[in-house]
């Protein structure tokens, strides 16, 4: 991290969230890959002379005693996760496994430079560490529980050991509005299509062109599914499409959009070999297409570009037309977007499907993939949504494996922990907080399968745009979230 922004983030406050998140942002931490962050949160608790232990999957729980006079409270659980979801703009270079991400303030908010920042969930973490340096926070004894791998598919929370931890309430620290209190969340699952494809040698006296679609914002495909951002995925599938439809003849070489299964996919291309005669057709079908994505994403994905170049060194080998209509067909079909809106939580999206991954390449092992995130609070309707999906899959001749999920956490309106951080807030600033659920999947649903007497809730800082390169943390609203923070911890003390 560049000495001046090191400066810059030292003289934000509250200090020592500030501090400890500098560091964090020097450290790799992709996901299943958390052995230099999970390193560091260790040699912390060393430092300050705490225990900590770590249970077969890798999670870390710190033991905290209670400040002065607050030693036999009931222990409470602070629970952040330790991996980060790495994605970058295209024309990015960055090494997620070695480098450090690079941050930059620009008047009230914190970036990163051309990829994703890590406030998710990096502020929890830095936060749960600062109540180590800060001697002003008063609280009763505490567990610090740093779970990992979060990000692809909860699998530290999924595992985590019942013993390893003592407290029966908890805050986790991994929500991204101010003023917020969640009590519940979706429960989740993705499914995987795949298809060994035919392939061809590569058609001469064609034009090899690369299609792309980009300038997407992208973004969490739970919290910002509401928004009807564009899928690049779906862009591309539908230009390819409406070409075919045009009467534009084409080969495909290759295909690729998106990188993770919780993120809005921003950027998609597709490799296709194009009959002369039918290189000013297709040019005509994506003007057609431009004016048409401007009108449906005016306002929302303003960015939004579809292009051509030349591909300099075109492919050797193309899909066959069979395999070829089966996957745009597939992805064309696959259901994008919000599906159904609580009845329980006005505001509230219930359910909804993200066409989040599709790779192609003739290479080994030369297969067709798709991948889609479905979530909803309901889980019988999850359960038909997986089974929409599947059969998108099947009638398209793919292989369906539909993966494991994660549970729903259900709000409890006479939760202790609720009706505390509620009398507090109002307390602290003077106005009730928002109590609500959230779309996306908190690791709460999985460690009160573990330990089902636990009472939890969950507040953060505002962080918008996570799981993309536009993510930003509001800097006052840090400061605030530690202030509230603080407050609850001495009501609980």
């Amino acid at each position: 991290m560049p000495t001046s922004t090191a400066a810059a983030l030292q003289s934000l406050q509250p200090k020592y969230v500030w501090d400890h998140f500098g560091r964090i942002l020097e450290i790799p931490r992709p996901s299943k890959h958390e052995e230099k962050i999970a390193a560091h949160v260790l040699a912390v608790a060393k430092s300050h002379g705490v225990q900590a232990k770590i249970d077969s999957a890798g999670n870390i729980a710190i033991r905290v005693p209670g400040t002065p006079g607050h030693e036999k409270a009931p222990v409470t659980v602070l629970q952040s996760h330790l991996d980060m979801v790495c994605e970058k703009n295209s024309d990015t270079v960055h090494d997620f496994m070695t480098e450090p991400i690079r941050p930059r303030i620009e008047g009230d908010w914190l970036y990163a430079t051309g990829t994703t920042l890590g406030s998710d969930n990096g502020i929890g973490v830095a936060a749960a560490l600062a109540i180590l340096d800060d001697a002003s926070v008063v609280h009763g004894p505490l567990e610090l529980l740093f779970t990992i791998d979060e990000e692809t598919g909860l699998t530290g929370a999924k595992n985590l050991s019942p013993k390893l931890l003592t407290g029966r309430r908890m805050i986790n620290l991994d929500s991204e509005e101010e003023g917020l209190l969640f009590v519940g969340c979706a429960g989740g699952c993705d499914t995987r299509f795949t298809l060994r494809p035919a392939w061809a040698a590569a058609p001469r006296g064609r034009k090899a062109l690369r299609l792309s679609v980009s300038g997407l914002r992208g973004g969490h495909s739970g919290v910002q599914i509401h928004e009807n951002r564009g899928n690049a995925i779906k862009v591309l599938a539908r230009a390819l499409r409406e070409a075919q439809r045009a009467g534009v003849e084409f080969e495909l070489a290759a295909i690729a959009g998106g990188g993770k299964h919780n993120a809005i996919p921003r950027e998609a291309t597709a490799d296709v070999f194009v009959t002369p005669a039918g290189v000013k057709k297709l040019e005509a079908v994506l003007k057609a297409l431009r004016t048409a994505l401007k009108v449906e994403f005016e306002g929302i994905d303003d960015g939004l570009r579809v292009a051509t170049s030349p591909i300099g060194a075109p492919p050797k080998k193309i899909v066959k037309a069979a395999h070829r209509d089966r996957l745009l067909a597939l992805v064309e079909a696959l259901p994008h977007g919000v599906l159904g809106m609580s009845q329980a939580v006005p505001g509230l999206v219930e359910t909804s499907n993200n066409v989040a991954v599709v790779t192609l390449d003739e290479g080994k092992p030369g297969t067709l993939t798709v991948w889609t995130s479905s979530r909803s609070s309901v889980a019988p309707i999850l359960k038909s949504v997986l089974g929409q999906v599947r059969a998108a899959g099947e009638l398209a001749g793919f292989e369906v494996d539909t993966q494991d999920g994660y549970p729903g956490w259900k709000p409890n309106p006479k939760s202790p922990m609720l009706g505390i951080a509620q009398r507090v807030y109002l307390a602290t600033f003077g106005k009730d907080p928002h109590v609500t659920a959230i779309h996306a999947g908190l690791e709460c649903g999985l460690i009160g399968e573990t330990y089902p007497e636990m009472d939890m809730i969950s507040f953060g800082p505002l962080i918008e745009g996570p799981h993309s390169p536009e993510e930003r943390v509001h800097i006052e609203s840090v400061a605030k979230f530690w202030t509230f923070l603080k407050a609850v911890l001495a009501v609980l003390a």
